[in-house]
């Protein structure tokens, strides 16, 4: 089927244009400058006026729960979130139950996508402290890289032992995509905290507990371990002005051997947002203090930060009570990630093109995610089209995760995710996902 999308905004390769593009089945077939409509039979026609047109957003970090955790969310509820956010493709994260740390393991996510996810999925293999021997095993062409853990909230999933990171970085030629967070320092200030403050200090704590510091620490150590080893190094999650100290503004069109991925919440929030949305903010690494949180909107523009994910990752509410001990780390965001970011663009932290550049092409680039995150003639068609001034607030019925909450709740946004086309074919629009949709599995050349 052909179809021909005109009348809006093409925001694509730093360029921002009135435009049309024809679709042919599931690939762009040309994109067209100006307004005159291009010569060509079409079958559908879907009117794009006063919308900007973006690439869909590929997210490289995502905890859809399934399997094992399913009563918080599944690969079917939380892509279905994702097509509501713009968002075409993902990168499934391996701390599940049981965790992606077999090739059996990996298999089964594969299985469950092909017949839940409603737009395009791959998925991490974690690293632990003795599968390595398993790399060589990896199908490189299915996957986006090897997650590794060195932090104290994944439970045995955390690669502790110099040895085993060195065996890591040295055996693998894909990506390593890093949480980086000291444990022993982590474990002396929830010690001291506790010792101060009681057996669950209050959730403002958070940020002392997994503090800059123990960012730092684990982050300088990713980064020493990667030039040791000339290792592809993804950092997830930045969060502190001092991590940047780690990072280069590239100098050259070639892709840097270590980048970094920050998130839309550590963009948004600060440390005095605790106050009012308490432990629905709770995540780790902790978001921290405004300062660090300008000093991260600033990297999105000199090059130091690459990706901007989401760590999307559902609890139910019951799971977020207590404090910095008790409740549970992660909040749900990708519905709601394109649409914050774009409020961001409107605060002038960053442009339009650029957000397109670190939502959509980076991820591609950094991952070598095949003929995705451009529009482009021969690229399968995924796009999103967002329509700015449309006021609207967030509130329980929009919200599709599956835990049923937002941190997001009661804020009102002026831009809004109109529809969503993936591989060609509309799988949002207007409130609804298609059901019946599948997404395609992602191929990488690393």
């Amino acid at each position: 089927m052909r179809r021909l999308i005109k009348g809006g905004t093409i925001v694509n390769e730093g360029r921002t244009f009135d435009g049309s593009i024809v679709v042919d089945d599931k690939d762009i077939l040309l994109i067209t400058e100006g307004t005159t409509q291009p010569d060509v039979p079409v079958d559908e026609v879907i009117d794009a006026s006063g919308c900007f047109v973006l690439p869909g957003v590929i997210d490289d970090h995502v905890h859809f729960r399934e399997p094992g955790l399913t009563e918080k969310a599944d690969i079917d509820s939380e892509s279905r979130a994702a097509a509501a956010g713009g968002v075409t493709s993902y990168f499934d994260m391996p701390n599940c139950v049981p965790q992606t740390t077999t090739l059996e393991a990996l298999e089964e996510k594969f299985r469950l996508a092909a017949v839940k996810s409603h737009v395009n999925y791959s998925f991490f293999f974690g690293a632990t402290n003795d599968n390595s021997d398993l790399f060589a095993h990896l199908d490189r062409s299915r996957l986006p890289g090897i997650k590794l853990f060195m932090g104290s909230s994944t439970g045995n999933m955390l690669v502790d032992r110099r040895e085993a990171l060195d065996r890591i970085f040295a055996q693998t030629s894909m990506p390593v995509m890093a949480h980086c967070e000291d444990t022993a320092i982590i474990n002396r200030r929830m010690a001291e905290a506790k010792q101060r403050y009681g057996e669950d200090p209050d959730v403002r704590h958070h940020p002392e507990i997994r503090s800059a510091e123990a960012c730092y620490e684990s982050t300088r150590l990713a980064v020493e371990l990667a030039r040791k080893h000339q290792a592809r190094l993804h950092v997830a999650h930045l969060t502190t002005a001092k991590e940047l100290e780690l990072f280069e503004t590239p100098c050259s069109t070639q892709l840097p051997l270590i980048t970094a991925e920050t998130t839309v919440s550590h963009l948004y929030f600060s440390d005095r947002d605790y106050a009012q949305l308490g432990a629905r903010i709770k995540c780790n690494p902790a978001i921290k203090t405004e300062r660090d949180r300008e000093a991260l909107q600033q990297a999105l523009n000199d090059g130091r930060i690459s990706v901007i994910g989401t760590d999307h990752a559902p609890h139910l509410l019951s799971q977020k009570e207590g404090g910095c001990a008790r409740a549970a780390s992660g909040m749900p965001m990708i519905q709601f990630s394109l649409v914050t970011m774009l409020e961001l663009v409107d605060h002038g932290v960053l442009s339009l093109e650029r957000l397109v550049e670190l939502m959509c092409h980076n991820p591609a680039r950094l991952f070598g995610v095949c003929q995705r995150g451009f529009l482009r003639p021969g690229y399968r068609a995924d796009l999103v089209m967002v329509r700015p001034g449309r006021a609207w607030t967030v509130t329980k019925d929009v919200i599709m995760s599956k835990c049923g909450w937002s941190p997001m709740e009661g804020h009102s946004y002026l831009w809004q995710v109109e529809r969503t086309i993936c591989n060609g074919s509309t799988v949002y629009w207007q409130g609804h996902v298609d059901s019946d949709y599948i997404g395609e599995p992602l191929i990488f050349e690393h």
